[in-house]
């Protein structure tokens, strides 16, 4: 289920590298998993106690997020004016 995320994600965020806009995929990338997937990943295996499963479920959620995210700021279409 989570590789559908997974690859609609890729291909939104390498949309935005062939534009030319390389500092957005930066920032969605630095918050989804330095901000959100690692913290997740942390709580959920030792705080939770689940372990490689919890792991597992951050790394899915955080794609998912980086779905969404990206998703928004493609059809926002700031990426079309990037000045290369």
């Amino acid at each position: 289920m989570g590789y559908v995320f997974y690859a609609f994600g890729m291909v939104l965020i390498q949309s935005f590298n062939g534009a030319g806009d390389t500092k957005m995929p930066t920032y969605i990338n630095f918050v989804c998993f330095w901000m959100f997937q690692l913290p997740l990943a942390y709580f959920t295996a030792l705080s939770l106690e689940w372990g490689p499963v919890g792991v597992m479920i951050s790394i899915v959620l955080a794609e998912i997020l980086l779905t969404l995210i990206s998703a928004y700021y493609f059809r926002l279409g700031k990426w079309k004016t990037i000045k290369v």
